[in-house]
């Protein structure tokens, strides 16, 4: 959607940004001794709190838990960026039916704002990854991405809940300051150490109640008991191991890595490794198992894409080995944590909202802002800054956003209607920013339930063997019209430094409507 001319200036530097956020590790990234951790499990019960554990939650064996693959993308979202991933899930159905969702952690510097509330609107996880994509980062590159995401995306606040941390560089501080900020989780942390040994460090997502115990050799400050953040919950991501064993660890971008100490890239050893890493998981406790992606590396699409057909198959051959054993679903983030919260057996999982799909039912005939092509067609923005030019369907801001300056007022240039932002008691897929009207209520807010039974003793449903037309589709009203339809947590409290962010883009909005009906 950016003009090429656009485009080619400022790639150059975003590859260049990804490139340098491998998130790579060398090796363990703690211990049991470094841990130092302990947690009295009589105490500490679901759905709000959980020990750091290599067993499944909610005492499931592994025979009765799910096996899942978390599918996470970071940095900018662009069209480049959605083909990337799209050319591994978009084709896909978990075991009832539902296309797979995933978690994009999404920093604000070269990202198209219409095309995260499209993405947001069908039904994937927006995550925060800071503003201008700092590790380590300062306050205000944390909430001003929030800000972002919200006022030119129209991500409703209550639906960020997760953070990765660029570089995956963080500090007990960073942790702190999420804590404080009324974020859910952090997915920051490495799991290092493969799950055959016994100091394994792949546990099982858990809350800070009791502290860390990922990162302790890594992170200063980090284990023996700490942090302490009741509530707070740590998804640490999962390495792979190729033939080497914990001295043979990939992280993100696996395909990017040369495996078993070799000098050059070998699709056929990282499809093994990833196969065998899988593997150890699945027939093990069933510890989550996770494809951590920058998408600009396996773009087809992108200008100069370099990445090789044998790459994009090697990939795609490995997800569709995955989906072949038994009980494996392809979920985000959120997903993950939701099932976690509140485990249920393979037997029940038929009837586990989080895991089902539903699409607003919104009449298309309608003009409005809501993340859906059809409905927003002819209302898109072209915000076109030097630096990141990008779309949005919520008014441009009459300079780019910053951390200091994270919610400008509107651009009313040309006699443009301002915009109204999106208000914290309706949901994206039915608020109206042009009229600032929200079209959902208790008898309108409907919702098309997609998903389907799960096959006979829990049989893997995937491919062509699920239907994809509509037929068995339901529509239903929500229980309560306001929450967001991918069954994101309550608003949070945020502190005093967002919500004055965010009255002055309201009282920017509104300054711009009254000039622009002055105009009239």
């Amino acid at each position: 959607m950016l003009p090429s001319t656009l485009l080619a200036a400022f790639l150059p530097l975003l590859g260049y940004v990804l490139a340098q956020d491998d998130g790579s590790v060398t090796g363990p990234t703690s211990s049991a001794s470094a841990a130092g951790y302990s947690c009295d499990a009589t105490k500490c019960k679901l759905p709000d709190c959980n020990c750091a554990s290599t067993d499944p939650p909610g005492g499931l064996s592994p025979e009765d838990t799910p096996m899942f693959l978390v599918f996470t993308a970071d940095d900018a979202i662009q069209t480049y960026t959605l083909d990337a991933v799209n050319q591994f899930l978009a084709h896909r159905k978990n075991p009832n039916g539902c296309q797979p969702k995933m978690t994009y952690y999404t920093s604000l510097n070269y990202t198209n704002y219409t095309l995260v509330t499209d993405w947001y609107v069908a039904g994937n996880e927006i995550a925060d990854h800071t503003m201008t994509h700092v590790g380590t980062p300062p306050e205000d590159e944390v909430t001003g991405n929030l800000i972002a995401l919200n006022q030119l995306a129209g991500i409703p606040l209550k639906s960020i809940i997760g953070f990765r941390a660029p570089y995956l560089n963080y500090s007990v501080d960073t942790l702190k300051m999420l804590a404080s900020l009324g974020f859910t989780y952090d997915s920051s942390a490495s799991a290092a150490t493969p799950v055959t040994e016994d100091d394994t460090d792949a546990f099982w997502p858990y809350s800070l109640d009791y502290g860390m115990a990922n990162d302790c050799l890594t992170v200063e400050g980090m284990c023996k008991g700490e942090p302490k953040l009741p509530g707070f919950w740590e998804i640490p991501m999962y390495a792979m191991f190729d033939n080497r064993g914990v001295d043979g660890v990939h992280l993100m971008d696996p395909w990017l890595d040369a495996a078993n100490g070799e000098n050059s890239v070998n699709d056929t050893a990282t499809l093994e490794y990833m196969k065998n890493t899988f593997t150890a998981h699945y027939k093990g406790k069933r510890q989550p198992f996770g494809l951590y992606t920058h998408p600009i590396h396996v773009s087809t699409t992108v200008p100069g894409a370099t990445v090789s057909n044998s790459t994009i198959k090697m990939i795609n051959d490995f997800i569709d080995w995955a989906q072949e054993q038994p009980n494996t679903w392809i979920v985000s983030s959120e997903q993950l944590l939701a099932w976690v919260r509140n485990p249920v057996p393979l037997s029940q999982l038929d009837t586990f909202e989080p895991l089902k799909c539903s699409t607003p039912a919104v009449d298309p005939s309608l003009k409005i802002c809501n993340g859906i092509p059809q409905n927003e067609a002819g209302l898109l923005d072209h915000c076109a800054f030097s630096d990141f030019p990008f779309y949005t369907c919520y008014g441009c801001p009459e300079e780019p956003p910053t951390p200091s300056n994270p919610s400008p007022p509107q651009s009313t240039e040309s006699g443009h209607q301002a915009r109204f932002r999106l208000p914290a008691n309706c949901s994206t897929p039915f608020w109206d920013p042009l009229k600032g009207d929200c079209i959902c209520n208790s008898s309108t807010c409907a919702f098309t339930d997609q998903s389907r039974p799960i096959g006979p003793n829990g049989a893997n449903l995937t491919g062509d063997e699920v239907p994809t037309s509509g037929d068995g589709a339901q529509s239903s009203q929500s229980a309560d019209p306001y929450v967001p339809f991918n069954g994101a947590a309550p608003m949070a409290a945020l502190p005093v430094g967002v919500w004055s962010a965010m009255l002055v883009g309201v009282v920017g909005a509104l300054v711009g409507a009254f000039g622009a009906l002055a105009r009239v």
